[in-house]
């Protein structure tokens, strides 16, 4: 494939960290917002992923066009006016004198495709939402893996590499100045390892790449003695702490999903009535003795199912007029912006409850901080697994009841394999000369490394996506051996 075909993932990695390593406020100067008595924050998550199709790569949004009559194909148009309706609501409700706030998610084989198919009337939609300032108070932007990868499954060397690929290539779409607004990550499937290194790479690669905070889900996390989220921590921030096996902690600041999946709760804007009956409790949580809003975060596909396509566009503007004319106390707000605000408000991030990945504290029980080793670590994960039919280091996601692991040998075999040929082709290669990122040769291999890793490929279980999988991790193991 020539550069010119392929996605713009990589080749800037200088400046794509020059710009995103910042500690610079992003909406407290642009904030027309105060600590209220409660809050809400809704994002919404887009993806479609890329599949093989003939000798070319395609998105699925561009399948479901080319396939009218196979199962919900016939909404491909639908989905596509999905992608871009923020462009048209954000715009209407602060022109009506609203004060609306949503985060985007977008995944990175999601805006290739709408690249590969000529919808720059979608990008343009969504352009002013990244790049107007008349626009930034009210959207954020979140970062993800560029292609859809599940993490805890991911190889840790590739975690880094989707990061940044989707750095680079929302930054080219929207520029590097929207790119430098973008400081919550959102993970594809909610989806939080467990297992003590992979966890503790995982957040130093976030904040390598300059990410302040992370979404997850609340069934994910645990005390550090192991005990559940007490109920009102869940709508503060938290400390998610992680400790390697080599004894070494970080820590980055998370925003908790509360519980449930369905689409529902942000088409029907449950997370704005939720915050309505928080604001009525009294007294309000507190934060080092400072009184903050609860925070109620929901994230939900922004395009499947009648519910997101019918109900949202009907009952997304109505909280934001009733807030307009309303004394109750409860405003939206986007996660970067209630973070900023807490801080302005003296709120340090040691204020923070701090938890941990589920799970861990049976690690951490068993072994005495001395005692912490990588081959102690993996001893008593070996022996929690032989006694402990609960115990797993699988991570968690959005769901109790999938798994990403589970079943999937023929698709996570070859994807370590792929991913293991391609850092032995080019890792010194790398290291010996940067310029070798910018390549053609390069970024055609580290497309097809990052495609196998998409979760699609498992999620919809064996078949023809794992069939894609395959074809996918053939002709990257071609590129990667020639």
């Amino acid at each position: 494939m020539s550069l010119a075909s392929l996605p713009d993932i990589c080749g800037q990695e200088a400046a794509i960290a020059a710009a995103t390593n910042h500690s610079n406020p992003i909406f407290l100067n642009n904030s027309n917002l105060n600590l209220a008595s409660a809050g809400f924050a809704c994002a919404l998550h887009m993806h479609q992923p890329t599949i093989p199709s003939g000798d070319q790569l395609i998105g699925h949004l561009q399948y479901m066009f080319e396939h009218q009559g196979e199962g919900d194909n016939h909404n491909a148009s639908v989905f596509a006016d999905c992608y871009g309706r923020m462009g048209d609501f954000i715009p209407d409700l602060v022109n009506q004198g609203c004060n609306p706030r949503i985060m985007l998610d977008y995944s990175g084989n999601l805006l290739w495709g709408l690249q590969q198919m000529g919808r720059q009337d979608v990008l343009d939609k969504l352009r002013p939402l990244a790049c107007d300032a008349k626009y930034q108070p009210y959207v954020e932007w979140l970062g993800t893996m560029w292609g859809h990868a599940v993490v805890p499954s991911t190889p840790i060397p590739d975690l880094k590499l989707h990061m940044r690929a989707w750095q680079q290539q929302f930054a080219a779409i929207f520029g590097i100045e929207a790119l430098q607004r973008v400081k919550g990550f959102s993970p594809p499937e909610m989806h939080l390892p467990n297992h003590p290194d992979m966890i503790y790479e995982y957040i130093k690669a976030l904040k390598e790449c300059g990410y302040r905070w992370l979404l997850v889900q609340e069934h994910s996390v645990e005390r550090l003695d192991g005990a559940e989220l007490h109920h009102d921590d869940k709508y503060l921030p938290n400390r998610l702490v992680a400790k390697n096996s080599q004894g070494e902690s970080i820590e980055i600041t998370i925003l908790i999903k509360t519980q449930g999946s369905d689409t529902k709760l942000v088409a029907q804007m449950q997370p704005y009535y939720e915050a309505k009956s928080r604001a009525e409790q009294k007294p309000r949580p507190e934060l080092n003795g400072i009184k903050v809003p609860a925070l109620v975060t929901q994230i939900a596909d922004g395009e499947n199912g009648g519910v997101m396509m019918n109900e949202f566009p009907r009952d997304f503007p109505r909280p934001w007029s009733e807030i307009k004319h309303s004394s109750h106390g409860v405003v939206g707000y986007n996660g970067t912006e209630y973070l900023e605000l807490l801080a302005a408000a003296g709120v340090k991030e040691a204020d923070y409850p701090a938890c941990q990945a589920v799970q861990q504290h049976k690690i951490w029980q068993r072994l005495e901080p001395e005692q912490i080793t990588t081959v102690a670590v993996e001893k008593a994960i070996a022996d929690l697994k032989a006694t402990d039919h609960q115990f797993h280091m699988d991570g968690a996601s959005w769901t109790d009841n999938l798994s990403w692991v589970k079943g999937y040998e023929n698709v996570l075999e070859p994807m370590y394999q792929l991913s293991a040929q391609f850092h032995r082709k080019f890792d010194a290669l790398v290291q010996a000369d940067p310029a070798v990122t910018a390549r053609s040769d390069y970024r055609e291999a580290l497309l097809y490394n990052l495609l196998v890793q998409t979760s699609c490929f498992r999620y919809w279980g064996q078949g023809t996506w794992t069939d894609y999988a395959r074809e996918l991790h053939r002709r990257g193991m071609e590129l990667v051996r020639n």
